[in-house]
């Protein structure tokens, strides 16, 4: 397929963009500690929460959503932002790619921790938006908002994630969808949902949306 009309590219944050796996694994199994459920014993309880939507994830095992928000918004000031580290190359990719396509980011994580730490990686300006948590948890609902904010069409919509979680919700959101292998879910997981894209590197994402033709596989 010839590649010559401008995407909309959809960016998930956490994984993608910077390296906070095991922050992040820490802070959420404090927050569920602290509401009496300590349903996240190791890294692989973790990131099991993560094979469909989080939020719905922890639901689904008896986790009071309410309960756990407000824990997290008790925790989410004391966060060492400086444990999180951009991933290699990434700013350089985003900037790049912004020249040429529309960006946005979905995330499940907090506009207000995103936007400090894109304005680390001097990237901020890359994003015409940024819908975290405080919009809503779903990122199918997240994707299909910036599909009607943007007047674009599907098929020229791509989420791009690391987990197989992500992959679900933007198939769920009839886009097509990108797995990273540099984030949370490994190659071998992120294979078993049958990405349309499945990328190792940061420069591959940048030849995927600047070469004259691209397809799956190549």
């Amino acid at each position: 397929m010839k590649f010559s009309e401008q995407q909309l590219l959809l960016f998930d944050f956490d994984g993608v963009l910077v390296d906070s796996l095991e922050l992040y694994e820490k802070v959420v199994r404090r927050c569920l500690e602290e509401i009496g459920k300590p349903i996240v014993k190791n890294l692989d309880d973790f990131l099991a929460l993560f094979h469909d939507n989080f939020y719905q994830g922890i639901v689904n095992k008896g986790i009071d959503l309410q309960a756990y928000m407000a824990a997290m918004k008790g925790i989410y000031p004391s966060i060492d932002l400086s444990l999180i580290k951009p991933h290699r190359e990434m700013a350089s990719v985003l900037l790049e790619l912004a020249e040429r396509h529309r960006l946005m980011l979905i995330s499940s994580n907090h506009e207000k921790v995103i936007r400090v730490l894109l304005n680390k990686m001097n990237v901020e300006g890359c994003f015409e938006a940024v819908l975290g948590s405080e919009a809503v948890f779903s990122k199918t609902e997240k994707i299909a908002f910036a599909q009607v904010q943007c007047g674009v069409a599907k098929e020229r919509i791509f989420y791009i994630g690391d987990t197989t979680g992500d992959i679900r919700e933007a198939r769920r959101a009839g886009v097509k969808a990108i797995a990273v292998t540099w984030g949370w879910h490994n190659r071998q997981i992120l294979e078993t949902v049958y990405p349309d894209y499945l990328i190792d590197t940061p420069y591959a994402l940048l030849d995927l949306f600047t070469a004259e033709t691209f397809c799956n596989g190549c």
